[in-house]
């Protein structure tokens, strides 16, 4: 597999151009002081036309996706959901907006919690970490889908919360340049330097490695 597809050089960086023409990723929008915010804030917030996320405390607001954005989410849910379906799979998957809240050093209390995220997709299959409020714990898997308004937060706030938290696979998917990116968590705690497959170098079959026998085609996930 190693040998048909691009590395990706280093965690957090962009695409160099021409390679990708979305390259140049704006800066989240910052939507409150930063004053330090837990899950507990979070709840008392009732403006349901904001979606909203924290990490270490600091919230950030977001738009709705765009159409590629939306595409490629929903075809992605759709073959994992078919997937864990055919297969009776333990597993649970869930589609943003649903709460993953990713506490530290233990403290699962609703003011202690201060990283609140809400991931395209999201795969569990530990039901222990499922209640009414979403999910408390790491996933198994994370897809983030790329946009303009969410590369820097996708590609260095999210990458570095998930590997601290322990998600053992992260996938990054760049809609624009048919292209993902996929990082697994070592036993060193930390996540490889990502294997990014690409449909105009050929390299179309993505396996899933947190679901046996789902390999995902890129063609079919970035068609038209």
């Amino acid at each position: 597999m190693k040998s048909d597809i691009k590395e990706h050089q280093e965690p957090g960086k962009q695409y160099s151009e021409p390679e990708c023409p979305t390259h140049a990723i704006a800066e989240p929008s910052i939507a409150y002081s930063k004053q330090r915010y837990s899950y507990a804030d979070y709840l008392t917030w009732t403006d349901d036309h904001q979606i909203r996320e924290i990490i270490d405390g600091i919230v950030y607001s977001f738009s709705a996706p765009v159409l590629k954005h939306a595409q490629a989410t929903a075809a992605l849910f759709g073959r994992t959901w078919s997937h864990i379906a055919n297969r009776k799979a333990k597993c649970k998957i869930y589609t943003a907006p649903f709460d993953v809240r990713l506490p530290k050093n233990g403290e699962t209390a609703d003011d202690k919690i201060y990283n609140v995220v809400q991931p395209d997709i999201c795969v569990i299959c530990d039901p222990s970490k499922l209640d009414e409020k979403g999910c408390l714990g790491a996933p198994d898997l994370i897809v983030e889908v790329i946009s303009p308004s969410t590369g820097k937060k996708d590609l260095d706030y999210k990458f570095h919360l998930y590997e601290k938290s322990g998600v053992n696979e992260y996938w990054v998917v760049y809609p624009n340049d048919k292209a993902v990116t996929v990082y697994l968590l070592q036993k060193s705690g930390q996540y490889d330097d990502g294997t990014t497959y690409e449909v105009v170098y050929g390299t179309t079959k993505v396996p899933v490695q947190t679901l046996e026998g789902l390999i995902i085609d890129l063609e079919e996930l970035f068609e038209d």
